[in-house]
């Protein structure tokens, strides 16, 4: 069997190369596709095939995926091209006669309204035309969005957004490689949906009483209005549309639609997901 990684030079990607060798998969049956394959060049050491793929080519995507028999479609990074792009990578599974597509979309896409969810549903749009057997990893937040801000938290002594009290199912990107290695292990998995995130959801002002607690220092969460939340991304060096999309995320968080309850995570994984207790604590020890 062998199975096909794309964005296996970004960190999610990567991460479930780790997952599916440590599951000891041979190697060899593993394709590691990215732009900049010069950043695989460990895993060909390794023995993983190593595949050049840009999405917006094609006949890469084809060459990547000839003789595979599952594909694993990390979402692109380029918002806004997304859907074109992944339709390139459908077709092309298409084409290789592919047997199964698992996709990493957003949690609860199929009734989420925010703008980052319009690319995924567009995806899986693609997706059930295609007639490729596909699943749909349905991944809610990732807690490294907010331990990744530890350092600014501090710095103002708050955590900014527009979530109101909404509630986040955030966890790890290991995490979730990890369930997206076991589903790739796994046979019959044709038109599966699991909603992945965390098995114990936070608001933004628990966030802040953790790195509060995990740093012996002062943080508030301080809710905004979506407009100036959007402005202080912009000051922080973000473009301003990227910045409008995230601020967005936030109203929709507001909504529930990163709140996950199905407990999908942790029974992939056999074991429970990473807290943001631990998450934030470990990224406070890091600093």
């Amino acid at each position: 069997m062998t199975i096909v990684i794309t964005g296996a030079t970004g960190q999610l990607g990567r991460l479930i190369v780790e997952a599916l060798l440590e599951r000891n998969v041979p190697a060899d049956q593993l394709v590691a596709a990215g732009r900049n394959i010069a950043k695989l060049a460990d895993l060909a050491d390794r023995g993983v095939q190593v595949r050049p793929i840009d999405f917006d080519h094609p006949a890469s995507l084809r060459q990547a995926f000839a003789g595979a028999d599952k594909v694993l479609l990390v979402s692109g990074t380029a918002v806004g091209q997304r859907v074109e792009q992944h339709r390139n990578a459908i077709e092309a599974a298409k084409q290789a006669g592919v047997g199964l597509i698992a996709y990493t979309s957003i949690a609860n896409a199929d009734r989420a309204g925010m703008k980052l969810a319009a690319e995924h549903q567009g995806t899986e749009m693609a997706l059930q035309n295609s007639g490729v057997p596909f699943t749909l990893l349905r991944n809610s937040w990732y807690l490294e969005n907010y331990t990744g801000q530890l350092a600014t938290y501090l710095q103002h002594g708050a955590v900014l957004g527009s979530s109101g009290d909404g509630r986040v199912s955030a966890a790890t990107r290991a995490d979730y490689a990890q369930a997206a290695a076991a589903v790739l292990l796994l046979e019959d998995q044709a038109g599966k949906v699991y909603e992945l995130g965390g098995d114990q959801s936070f608001t933004l002002t628990e966030l802040a009483a953790e790195v509060s607690a995990a740093t012996q220092r002062p943080v508030q969460y301080q809710d905004l209005p979506v407009q100036q939340y959007t402005e202080v991304l912009v000051g922080a060096g973000l473009p301003e549309a990227y910045a409008a999309i995230l601020a967005d995320s936030d109203l929709g968080i507001g909504r529930s639609e990163l709140l996950v309850t199905s407990g999908d995570l942790s029974k992939l994984i056999g074991r429970p997901a990473t807290t943001v207790r631990e998450a934030v604590r470990a990224a406070a020890a890091g600093c």
